[in-house]
């Protein structure tokens, strides 16, 4: 039986073994399968798939691999020479939405901060953060593969970075989300949009000391917390500047 010949192109180089990075690359069909599973059994997760060739013409993920075909695969950003006449990959949602993973809760916070409506809870399963990705049209932000490769995950990406203050710009990068960046209007605890406030309705709730700086404050809706630009928000003024460069 004719081996198969694929090749990955752009950022699903970084699931493969290192040999098969940017080349071309020989695969035995051990047992007929659809294309979708067999690029996910080779590491990249279907979220972050937009085109498949095979043979030079697009097909869908149902697609039943035949042996000997040449496939080649493509993520966002990075097309064929050609316009293809079909993508795998889904428009991104109108209205940018995320949901995390228990690993990612100080991400979550940095997309708050930047007024994206980001879902994080510690306790999620694997099953209910792909449904919901799914169901409330959330783009799901996982270094777990396993569940990123959920059938019922449609929008969904593996930042490389690890450490969060190089994922938020890796995301932003992604996303395009500097233009629909609304920095300060979400709550970075709970992620309810922030109210504007007077010092009179913040008495009781913040040191006098505060109160006797400052004049302009919010207040979150939702778990009651006040917030000032004090020099916690001009370290995160200077990351939101920082972005604005991505």
């Amino acid at each position: 039986m004719n081996p198969l010949r694929l090749r990955f192109h752009g950022p699903l180089n970084d699931f493969l073994a290192l040999e098969r990075r940017g080349v071309e690359f020989t695969h035995p069909l051990p047992a007929p399968c659809s294309v979708k599973d067999l690029i996910e059994s080779l590491g990249p997760p279907h979220p972050e798939v937009d085109v498949v060739l095979v043979d030079g013409e697009a097909v869908d993920f149902s697609h039943r691999v035949q042996h000997g075909q040449r496939i080649a695969v493509h993520p966002p950003g990075c097309p064929p020479d050609e316009a293809p006449s079909l993508r795998v990959g889904p428009p991104a949602p109108s209205e940018l939405r995320f949901l995390l993973d228990v690993g990612l809760g100080r991400l979550a916070s940095l997309l708050r901060m930047l007024g994206f409506d980001t879902v994080w809870r510690n306790d999620f399963a694997d099953d209910v953060l792909a449904r919901r990705s799914r169901d409330e049209q959330r783009i799901l932000l996982t270094r777990d593969l396993g569940v990123l490769k959920r059938s019922e995950v449609v929008h969904g990406y593996f930042p490389r970075e690890t450490d969060p203050s190089r994922q938020l710009p890796e995301v932003a990068r992604r996303y395009g989300l500097v233009p629909r960046m609304r920095p300060f209007t979400r709550c970075l605890a709970c992620n309810t949009p922030l109210a504007p406030a007077s010092p009179d309705e913040v008495r009781g709730r913040v040191p006098e000391r505060v109160l006797a700086t400052f004049s302009s404050f919010q207040h979150c809706p939702g778990c009651q917390r006040v917030f000032w630009a004090g020099s916690h928000h001009e370290r995160m003024r200077a990351l939101v500047d920082s972005l604005r460069g991505v």
